[in-house]
């Protein structure tokens, strides 16, 4: 199959899948008699990624392999396109999440540890329900507690290729800036809205919204694990 060819294939099967595809779940699109090598998957993936660089959309590669997307700078035009009213997501829940991602495997005795607070059981169904988290396994210990770790769904959530694109805790500002940057970032992300803490819920739905909102950026990810740890050294980074 010509490169042309191939491109507007696989153009074509991102575009109906709706979610990211790995090269292997690309490959299994095509007949035996017409299947290219893992190479030429690449080649026309790069392609494309070339051709996409003036336009409004583009091709990246998250967790769970490539996906086609509105460009962020594109956001101001296609939000009118949602009219649900945003999901708000708790500074708890981002909290929470964020120990998770940067201390994985961890418990939710240890992430009260640090919080210094109880981690309400609706935050961790919240979580486990959007598939951002699940169980890796239980700590030898007694009891025997659920060890919590993020998923490929919460890399593609927040455009990620692997957890090492996290930024890095020691990149952010002092703490006393990260509380305002937390409420003006998210306030201007379409399909989120930050409320203040409170550990008896994850996040609040407004009447008519849908559950499918966007994730917040990684990097608030990363300031809400910096607020958390703000008595304790992050050692991951």
């Amino acid at each position: 199959m010509e490169i042309d060819q191939l491109k507007n294939v696989i153009e074509a099967i991102l575009l109906a899948a709706g979610r990211p595809l790995s090269v292997d779940q690309l490959l299994a699109m095509f007949a035996d008699h017409e299947k290219p090598e893992r190479s030429d998957i690449r080649n026309a993936v790069e392609a494309l990624q070339a051709d996409y660089e003036t336009r409004g959309i583009a091709l990246i590669q998250v967790g769970g392999g490539y996906r086609i997307q509105v460009r962020e700078t594109m956001q101001p035009w296609v939000a009118p396109l949602w009219e649900e009213k945003p999901a708000r997501y708790t500074r708890a829940l981002l909290e929470t999440l964020a120990l998770i991602a940067y201390r994985q495997p961890v418990t939710r005795g240890e992430i009260e540890e640090v919080r210094g607070v109880s981690v309400s059981t609706t935050i961790i169904k919240t979580l486990l329900e959007r598939e951002w988290v699940h169980v890796v396994g239980h700590r030898e210990v007694p009891g025997r507690p659920a060890m919590y770790g993020t998923t490929k769904k919460f890399l593609d959530y927040f455009s990620l290729k692997s957890l090492n694109e996290l930024p890095s805790l020691a990149e952010l500002r002092d703490l006393n800036e990260i509380g305002k940057e937390l409420e003006l970032d998210l306030s201007d992300i379409p399909g989120i809205e930050l409320t203040p803490a409170n550990d008896e819920a994850g996040v609040v739905v407004e009447e008519g919204a849908e559950e499918g909102a966007d994730a917040p950026p990684a990097d608030e990810v990363a300031a809400a694990a910096e607020t958390a740890e703000s008595d304790n050294v992050a050692t991951l980074h």
